[in-house]
């Protein structure tokens, strides 16, 4: 019972424990199957991670198999995933034989030296880019002599770092290039670091301190600037920082020993969206921007000052279009003050304060032309209009716009021009009508030969059609065609002559053409002031007519004078042959030859002896006057008293002077000399002269009559004058003055040969007589022949 019991209990406890063991190798199957399933899902997990990353793992295997994903083949553009080495080369697809064989020769040394490698290759037909990582690979992994490799598509990447390694060396050439700008800039550029202190100077700068080399100015500190008011460059730097903004300055700087005045810029460096990284600053010599804004400045003040002077109004607006300068003559048209240009008084606002005061011109639309002329401003050419004001005046107006924006304004005054074109045109209207007119043919020709103008007789004259001169020909071209119309047709060069010498010559010429039909001109050209020449052609047929009838009537006359001088010279001596016989036979009776005479008969003989000795002195002076017509009298010189000659006329005068009752007075000088000429005539001439006047005179109860004879001398001649108080004789002294002869009734006979005895002797005679009045001969003889 006891081995029952044991044996009970053992079978028990051997159930018992196989119950434990079996309960035990249940949860142990289960723990099993949980971690399997684990297992699977982590490995599928990482499986599907690797699937989702942007690398791809492949495993060479030793014997060059290959383990890898499908994407394998999409990525190298293959039909199907590779399952061996060879299969990474295809046809259309794949590694190119190149890059196959490199990828080969880098695994064969990651197999042998375990020597890891990175290429990069680009697939056959494909636009990617791989990059592959390789290495040995874990001996649980691709087993002995296995290579692992890590594929990645770096096409995006490679696209990003090309760019960027682009982007870098375009910022760097940049870089450089603004280094080399900065270095080579002719004035100083400096860089401050967030301390104020210099840090970068470029060569400039290093000159214009006169330093060695830039590390000794940044080591130094030294300054371009010198302190300004108690402000150093420094601290000007740390105001632009503190502003955030550029900060300029014109101050005084010594450049290379020099005082200069430079324009400094402190500028803050402040990435976008960053820190400030520095300072960067540069200075600029204004020196001569300075000296020229000076000068420009002058330039201006004596602008203006000429535009005072100026007769044109002239003003200046800026770029906000207001009124900057307007001269004399400018504010005196438009009745400008002083406070519209000190006031900048806008351009629109002017043309309304002119348009009240009418000084614009009136128009329908005032708006629009007010905008049409502020519109001035933005056109890119000047502008050119005529202003007709309400009380006539005559504005031209030229708008130049400026660079700068501005308007230059310039106003001129044509009133008085205006007014002068109307009274030209008026004037050129006159004178056409004028030229129309005129009896003359009238033509003008040009410097250059051209006819110019001409008047309608000239036309007619020359039978040229009006389009013919309207196209001003030359006068060869003009002159050729009308020889044809002339007598003479080689006549026509003469013409062309004349007008040449008038227009290239200057000189005046003229002549005289006759025309085929009988007319007959005189033409001239005459050099006019504008260098052009002007011929006139006047109709003289009528006075040719006339000529030749005069010249036929003067030669017969001609011919009469001579007969009538051949009568009288011959007639002359056939009456003295009986006068001399008459005279001879009184003489004999005189001197006793037949006998004593009584006193009746004594008075008889003296009678008829001195109508002999008149009659034979009239003889002489018919004789003496026909030779003086003739021009054959014949004047003998010697030396004559001029006194005795007088007094012995005196003498001879006084008998029939007493016969007729008038008184005879002689006043000689004492000084009268003598003279050279012809006695016997200048006794018979002063006789003659005595002879008339005491014929003539007739003594009134009133008054009585008187002749006088007054001479006076001085070195140069001797003055004889005969006057009376008698009814005077006007007709002699037209015959005298005219040199013509006058009729005896008035002494004209003794008074034309008075005239030529005078002129023989080289002297002058001077009638003078008034109806009433009386006669006075003055009668100038010089001393010499």
């Amino acid at each position: 019972m006891m081995q029952s019991s044991g044996a009970l209990f053992a079978l028990g406890l051997f159930a018992a424990l196989w119950l434990l063991a079996g309960l035990w190798a249940v949860g142990r199957g289960i723990a099993m199957q949980r971690r399997s399933a684990f297992a699977a899902g982590q490995a599928e997990r990482l499986a599907s991670l690797v699937e989702a990353s942007p690398q791809l793992p492949v495993i060479v295997k030793a014997d060059w198999r290959i383990e890898a994903s499908e994407r394998l083949g999409r990525w190298l553009g293959l039909e199907h995933g590779p399952r061996n080495f060879d299969e990474l080369r295809g046809l259309g697809g794949g590694l190119d034989p190149d890059g196959h064989d490199a990828l080969r020769q880098a695994i064969l040394g990651a197999q042998r030296g375990a020597k890891p490698f990175v290429l990069s290759l680009r697939p056959q037909g494909s636009g990617r880019t791989v990059v592959i990582h390789g290495a040995a690979a874990p001996q649980a992994v691709g087993g002995p002599g296995g290579v692992l490799l890590w594929l990645s598509d770096a096409t995006d990447g490679q696209l990003a770092l090309a760019l960027a390694r682009g982007e870098r060396d375009e910022a760097m050439a940049a870089f450089e290039a603004l280094s080399g700008l900065i270095e080579a800039a002719p004035f100083p550029m400096w860089f401050r670091d967030t301390d104020l202190r210099l840090a970068l100077v470029n060569g400039a700068y290093v000159r214009a301190v006169e330093a060695a080399s830039p590390a000794a100015v940044i080591d130094g500190g030294i300054e371009l600037c010198e302190p300004v008011a108690g402000l150093s460059a420094a601290e000007a730097a740390d105001q632009a920082r503190t502003a955030g903004s550029a900060q300029i300055r014109t101050i005084p700087v010594t450049i290379e020993g020099e005082r200069r005045i430079m324009r400094v810029v402190d500028v803050p460096l402040v990435p976008e969206g960053g820190r400030m990284i520095g300072i960067a600053g540069y200075a600029i010599d204004i020196q001569e921007l300075e000296s020229e804004r000076g000068a420009h400045r002058r330039f201006v003040d004596t602008q203006r000052e000429l535009l005072d002077r100026l007769s044109a109004a002239v003003a200046q607006f800026g770029p906000d279009q207001g009124l900057s300068f307007a001269n004399l003559p400018f504010r005196r048209l438009f009745a400008l003050e002083a406070e519209d240009v000190t006031e900048a008084t806008p351009f629109a606002r002017l043309l309304d304060a002119w348009r009240e005061g009418g000084r614009t011109p009136e128009v329908r639309d005032y708006p629009e032309w007010r905008q049409a002329h502020v519109d001035w401003f933005a056109r890119a050419e000047a502008g050119e209009e005529d202003w007709l004001l309400r009380d006539g005046t005559h504005l031209h107006i030229v708008a130049q716009p400026t660079p700068d924006g501005g308007l230059l304004l310039i106003a001129e005054d044509r009133t008085e021009q205006v007014q002068l074109a109307g009274a030209r045109d008026t004037l050129l209207r006159v004178r056409t009508a004028t030229f129309d007119n005129l009896f003359e043919a009238i033509a003008v020709f040009a410097p250059d030969g051209r006819l110019h103008l001409w008047n309608q007789r000239f036309r007619r004259l020359w039978g040229i059609d009006e389009p013919t001169l309207a196209a001003h020909p030359r006068v060869d071209a003009l002159m050729g065609g009308l020889a044809d119309r002339l007598v003479k047709p080689n006549q026509i060069s003469i013409v062309q002559e004349v007008i040449r010498a008038a227009t290239l010559e200057r000189q005046q010429r003229g002549g005289e053409i006759g025309f085929a039909d009988g007319r007959h001109f005189d033409f001239a050209s005459i050099p006019l002031p504008d260098g052009n020449a002007l011929l006139i052609m006047l109709d003289i047929s009528a006075s040719r007519k006339m000529e030749d009838a005069l010249r036929d009537r003067n030669e017969a006359l001609v011919a009469a004078d001579q007969v009538k001088t051949a009568f009288l010279s011959r007639m002359s001596y056939e009456l003295r042959t009986p006068l001399t016989s008459i005279g001879g036979f009184g003489e004999m009776l005189q001197a006793g030859y037949a006998g004593k005479l009584g006193d009746q008969q004594q008075a008889y003989i003296d009678a008829i002896m001195d109508s002999v000795a008149v009659l034979g002195r009239q003889i002489d002076n018919v004789l003496d006057l026909a030779q003086g017509e003739a021009g054959t009298l014949a004047i003998e010189r010697a030396p004559v008293d001029v006194r005795t000659l007088l007094e012995g006329a005196l003498a001879d005068a006084k008998v029939l002077a007493k016969a007729e009752k008038i008184e005879l007075v002689g006043n000689l000088a004492d000084d009268l000399g003598s003279i050279e000429g012809d006695a016997p005539r200048l006794s018979r001439l002063v006789a003659g002269l005595l002879d008339n006047a005491v014929r003539y005179t007739v003594p009134t109860r009133r008054t009585g009559g008187r002749v006088l004879l007054h001479a006076a001398g001085d070195a140069r001649g001797v003055d004889i004058i005969v006057s009376d108080n008698g009814p005077g004789m006007p007709e002699a002294v037209a015959a005298v003055t005219k040199g013509e002869q006058a009729g005896t009734s008035s002494g004209g006979i003794g008074l034309a040969l008075a005239r030529q005895l005078v002129a023989a002797h080289g002297g002058t005679m001077e009638v003078v007589s008034e109806q009433g009045q009386g006669t006075l001969v003055r009668i100038s003889l010089p001393r010499g022949a």
